[in-house]
């Protein structure tokens, strides 16, 4: 049997709350948008591999740690989403199957990532970070009811794992978020998009695990 060891990225991204089923709080340090799960709200693109980014700073501080890691662990927390656990817990089972060099995994504490659910009609679901470490993803109650919820949670979360926003594909594309329609029911990442995942979490190991110049 082939044995291999798993990376658990610890390092928290830290967050600031308005308060417990709102939006988090931004007004101290502006948080631009990761990605929308739909076109029509406000999106940055320059900031769709920010939460990647982010989480690889994590893994390079633990290379020392475990540098014969086969895949790096990342883990988030659903405290502030407690009506989205079972959806989260799905998604997080879908990518965990669809790719092999990055894992997700629910944390009681320390976390790298946090859900926060709440109503925001004006920018409905979306992953967001500043740039410096700390990000989350919002669910927005009112979209979750609209859309199939484990496809926009399962999107979202492709956003941490360095995915952008691709609203003019078809349903089969996960990334194509709302753009095919509420009809839409497919939750799953398609060939294109875990083999980039694949290869994301893969050079982001090896530029973690190389000696600091």
């Amino acid at each position: 049997m082939r044995h291999s060891r798993t990376l658990v990225v610890t390092a928290a991204l830290g967050m600031a709350l308005a308060g417990l089923g709102a939006v988090p709080a931004t007004a101290a340090t502006p948080t631009p948008a990761t990605g929308h799960y739909t076109a029509g709200a406000k999106h940055t693109a320059a900031n769709d591999r920010a939460f990647y980014d982010a989480v690889m700073k994590s893994v390079a501080k633990k290379r020392a740690a475990n540098p014969l890691a086969a895949a790096v662990t990342v883990t988030y927390s659903t405290a502030n989403a407690p009506s989205f656990r079972s959806q989260i817990s799905q998604a997080a089972q879908i990518w965990n199957s669809s790719v092999q060099n990055v894992r997700l995994a629910e944390s009681s504490s320390g976390a790298d990532f946090e859900y926060y659910e709440g109503n925001d009609p004006q920018n409905g679901s979306y992953a967001s970070t500043d740039g410096h470490g700390s990000g989350y993803i919002f669910l927005d109650y009112g979209q979750n009811q609209q859309y199939y919820s484990v496809r926009v949670v399962a999107h979202e979360t492709g956003h941490v794992l360095g995915l952008p926003d691709h609203y003019s594909g078809p349903c089969s594309e996960l990334m194509s978020g709302g753009g095919p329609g509420t009809s839409c029911r497919n939750a799953y990442p398609n060939s294109t998009e875990k083999s980039r995942v694949n290869s994301l979490w893969r050079n982001g190991l090896a530029s973690a695990f190389k000696p600091a110049a």
